[in-house]
């Protein structure tokens, strides 16, 4: 780095990098706007590289500024310690984006934040749950936990488990449910799907087969959807054992053989980032420690 560099510009680099925008940057340093502005120029300058890429909404990290804030907060590390006169390990600050399917958030992450919180009380989660949209290799999020395998951008992966699928309805459903075996088994019932748009899911394709060119009573673009539509006794719903179990559905089948693996994926230059790691270890643990759940 040059030696031009000093530690006020490096704080006002995390702080743009942490939050996103040079408002909320500057209300974190209790600086105003235009001086954490000339701070960040002033680093470009001394670096001679672009460390953010500015957009209307906010200031967006460069590849070359991602690579420096792991440096960056090493030496946020060395002068906090060097301020307190102790040895102390610092806290882990900033934030963390999560992209995730919305039954993982609501149903089994969600749930377990409040004990990540009391560990790391000053890292912030933000939690993108549209992840159709979201993209690692455009740095959309920091890291995933997701049921489909990337098959491009340079992140690293793992398989946590296996998410397990079965069919359900509501009692009422089950209760006046009649199964006409000349028919077959599912011919007198209805179903609830998804959309079109949908229709790539496992859970969609195994409905299709079953319905042999039938409609579903009722389509939908949402898992929440899905759920309320089966426990409002509309047909039966191919949905994840532990969300139906969770809102008390009734199970018709347990094993219908659609199951999903559950993938952890981190932005390979992230992977090392301390305010990554740990919130990496936290759902790889959590994944593995509902195993049995998750897998129905």
């Amino acid at each position: 780095m040059s030696r031009n560099i000093v530690w006020d510009d490096t704080r006002a680099f995390l702080a743009v990098a942490r939050h996103g925008t040079l408002s909320a940057g500057a209300v974190s340093l209790d600086i105003g706007i235009a001086t954490l502005s000339r701070r960040i120029e002033r680093l470009e300058a001394a670096l001679k590289l672009p460390l953010f890429v500015r957009q209307q909404s906010g200031y967006l990290l460069t590849e070359e500024g991602a690579d420096l804030v792991e440096k960056a907060e090493a030496v946020e590390a060395a002068a906090l310690v060097f301020a307190s006169g102790a040895g102390v390990q610092r806290k882990i600050a900033g934030k963390v984006r999560l992209a995730t399917a919305e039954n993982l958030a609501t149903g089994l992450i969600l749930p377990a934040l409040p004990e990540f919180r009391a560990q790391h009380p000053e890292l912030s989660v933000e939690i993108v749950t549209d992840i159709s949209t979201v993209n690692l290799h455009r740095r959309d999020a920091d890291l995933a936990v997701r049921m489909v395998k990337p098959d491009r951008g340079n992140v690293t992966l793992r398989r946590l488990g296996m998410l397990g699928y079965g069919l359900y309805c509501s009692a009422g459903y089950a209760a006046r449910r009649v199964v006409n075996p000349d028919l077959g088994g599912f011919d007198m019932d209805t179903f609830i799907s998804w959309t079109e748009m949908q229709s790539h899911l496992p859970a969609a394709q195994w409905v299709e087969r079953v319905l042999r060119g039938r409609q579903a009573a009722i389509t939908t673009t949402s898992l929440s959807t899905q759920v309320a539509a089966a426990r409002a006794g509309l047909g039966l719903a191919v949905l994840p054992h532990f969300i139906a179990l969770d809102a008390g559905l009734t199970c018709i089948d347990a094993d219908i053989g659609v199951v999903q693996p559950i993938y952890l994926v981190i932005q390979s230059d992230l992977a090392r980032s301390r305010r990554i790691r740990v919130l990496a270890d936290f759902l790889s643990d959590l994944v593995i420690r509902n195993r049995v759940r998750l897998g129905g």
